[in-house]
């Protein structure tokens, strides 16, 4: 059996990137926290955390990282079947990778409808989200990923809808003959980072074809709104964020709107320590989301 304390010390460790922030975190000394990272070491037989600024681990202290964060779901799921009173301060961690429009637009009100866990979110794109999780690095994901991964099970959350839209001092000066494929190639468009692909695919989708329009580089939702708002582009917006500013008359919608569907995985291994979680994310998905199809 490995010591809790000792791996209660190397996950906050990785988790602040600093010996002395997971002191604090702990309420004990950096020196405690030191000593304990090194007695497992010993114990292993294998340097578990890179020294530096900040700390990282090796291989084997990622694994055991993930060891340490089961047991605490294991243990809080336990208490949870035995009606056993939880420890005073006792909040298990979760490590999740979802897309940041969903952190802005509904996965909040998920985190908020499971108090008794501590999240730790790891931000990517929905279509590439599902990596995070199929290496082992997160427990659970929401993901425009369709497929099974193994080890892990699948549910529908519905589909995060998404309007093309500009200022209306955007259109009339980069589409003054109507919105079309040339005007748009033309006009500045706003990315989110490089692994965004949803203006690419409305143009598609709408337009019947690629277009490259040049890109401004904004990696943040609301920023990606207010952007628009400013004039400085034309982008995808979740309807959620764009619809009051599309009903004022303050951003104009440039056609038919993009559906994303969604999907929560998660691992089998510590499913049931995930209930809580699963359930107030499919609870607060059928509340913001457009309905799953079938």
């Amino acid at each position: 059996m490995l010591d809790q304390a000792h791996l209660e010390a190397i996950a906050a460790v990785i988790r602040t990137g600093s010996f002395e922030r997971a002191a604090q975190h702990l309420h004990v000394t950096p020196s405690a926290i030191s000593q304990r990272i090194k007695a497992l070491e010993e114990r292993l037989g294998t340097l578990l955390i890179v020294r530096g600024q900040p700390a990282t681990p090796t291989v084997a202290g990622a694994r055991l990282f993930r060891h340490a964060e089961e047991v605490g779901l294991l243990e809080q799921a336990l208490r949870a079947d035995l009606a056993l009173p939880s420890e005073e301060g006792a909040m298990p961690t979760i490590r999740l990778a979802v897309n940041a429009d969903s952190l802005a637009t509904w996965f909040v009100a998920a985190m908020a409808a499971a108090p008794d866990t501590l999240f730790d979110l790891v931000l990517d794109d929905q279509d590439h989200s599902m990596e995070w999780l199929r290496r082992g690095e997160v427990r659970a994901s929401v993901s425009g990923f369709a497929g099974s991964v193994q080890g892990c099970d699948r549910r529908a959350l519905g589909s995060l809808r998404y309007i093309a839209t500009a200022s209306p001092a955007f259109v009339a000066r980069w589409c003054p003959d109507g919105v079309d494929a040339d005007a748009l190639a033309a006009a500045p468009c706003i990315t989110f980072n490089a692994k965004d692909s949803l203006q690419a695919a409305w143009a598609r989708q709408e337009f019947g074809r690629d277009i490259y329009p040049p890109t401004h580089w904004l990696p943040s939702s609301q920023a990606f709104v207010d952007a628009a708002l400013a004039g400085l582009g034309w982008g995808m917006n979740p309807e959620i964020l764009a619809a009051d500013a599309i009903a004022e008359g303050r951003l104009a919608p440039l056609g038919v709107p993009f559906d994303v569907p969604l999907y929560w995985h998660w691992s089998r291994a510590v499913a049931p320590a995930l209930r809580t979680v699963t359930d107030a994310v499919l609870r607060a998905a059928a509340d913001h989301l457009r309905p799953a199809a079938g």
